[in-house]
C-alpha cells in the first residue's frame, strides 16, 4: 500500500503522527510552502512539515500540486487529504488506484469549506464531528465512507477541538480503511438540501464593536455575550478577536459568558503583555 498525505497545519500533522503509529506511515507528505510568521518575519514550516521530518517521510512543498511532480513519486493506491487549503487539479485527484479520500472536520454536508471547525463554535453547535469522503472537483462534495459525530463543543476553544477532532479523524480512517482498501465500502452520496457553507476567515471578523462589546459585559444584551464568547473561542489564536478603544487596540484572548454577561478573561493591549483578569 502506498500513498500520498496532503496537508500543513496541527490537525494534519495529529492524523499523520497518529497513522505512522499506527503502521500506516505515508510515502510522501505534500504540504504549504514554509512561510513567514510573527512580527520578526521568521520563516517557519508547517507543523506537518515538522511531523513528516522526524518519521523520515519525503515532502514536496509546491505552490500548486502537479501530476507531474506527483508521477515523479512512482504509482499511488490513494490519497489522503486533511487540512491542506489548496486547491488539487482533477489530474492529480484522479491519479491515484483508488482514487482520493478526504478528511473534513464536519459531519457533511453540513460545514462544508475552509473554516469547519470555527463556525461550529462561532454557530453554537453543542456536537459536531468528522467525515471521510471520496474527493471530487466540487468543495468537500463527494460522497462519504464514514462519519463519526458526538463531539462536545461547549467551552472549548479552537485549538482544543483541532486537537480532539484529529484525533477522532485518525481513529475513523485507521477503522475505515481497510475496508476502503478490500473494496467493501459503498460510499453514501451528500443530501444536498442538507449543505451549509463556511468560508475563510479573515482579521476583519475578529472585529467587534467597543459597544456592543460593553453591552455584553453589562449585561444588556445575553445575545451579544454569547456571540462574542462564541468568537473568542473560536477565532483565537488566530487571526483573533479584537476591539478599538480610543483608538487602541485591545485583543480578547479569553472570556466566559455567564448569567447574560461576557467575562473577559485574559486581554492584550496593542504592545502590551497579555494581562489575567481575575473576578
Amino acid at each position: 500500500m502506498r500513498y500520498a498525505f496532503f496537508g500543513s497545519p496541527e490537525f494534519a500533522a495529529i492524523i499523520l503522527e497518529r497513522l505512522s503509529a499506527a503502521g500506516y506511515p505515508t510515502d510522501l507528505l505534500v504540504c504549504n510552502p514554509d512561510r513567514a510568521q510573527g512580527r520578526k518575519h521568521i520563516l517557519t514550516p508547517p507543523p506537518a512539515k515538522v511531523a513528516a521530518e522526524k518519521l523520515d517521510i519525503p515532502v514536496l512543498q509546491p505552490e500548486k500540486p502537479s501530476l507531474d511532480m506527483l508521477k515523479a513519486h512512482g504509482q499511488f493506491d490513494f490519497f489522503l487529504v486533511a487540512a491542506y487549503s489548496k486547491i488539487i487539479p482533477e489530474e492529480v485527484l484522479s491519479y491515484p488506484r483508488l482514487g482520493t479520500i478526504g478528511v473534513h472536520p464536519s459531519l457533511l454536508p453540513e460545514l462544508r469549506g475552509p473554516s469547519p471547525i470555527q463556525y461550529a463554535i462561532i454557530n453554537g453547535y453543542k456536537e459536531t464531528g468528522t467525515s471521510l469522503f471520496l474527493v471530487d472537483a466540487k468543495v468537500d462534495h463527494g460522497p462519504v465512507l464514514g462519519q463519526c459525530g458526538g463531539i462536545k463543543t461547549n467551552g472549548k476553544y479552537f485549538e482544543e477541538l483541532v486537537a480532539e477532532l484529529a484525533e477522532v479523524s485518525a481513529r475513523l480512517v485507521l477503522e475505515v480503511l481497510p475496508d476502503f482498501l478490500s473494496g467493501k465500502i459503498k460510499p453514501i452520496s451528500q443530501d444536498e438540501s442538507l449543505v451549509t457553507f463556511t468560508k475563510k476567515i479573515s482579521t476583519e471578523d475578529g472585529f467587534v464593536e467597543e459597544r456592543e462589546l460593553n453591552e455584553a459585559r453589562n449585561g444588556v444584551s445575553e445575545e451579544k455575550a454569547l456571540k462574542i464568547d462564541r468568537l473568542v473561542h473560536a477565532l483565537n489564536p488566530d487571526p483573533g478577536v479584537y476591539t478599538l478603544s480610543d483608538g487602541r487596540r485591545m485583543k480578547i484572548l479569553k472570556s466566559r459568558a455567564e448569567n447574560g454577561r461576557l467575562f473577559l478573561e485574559r486581554i492584550q493591549w496593542e504592545g502590551k503583555k497579555p494581562i489575567d483578569i481575575k473576578y
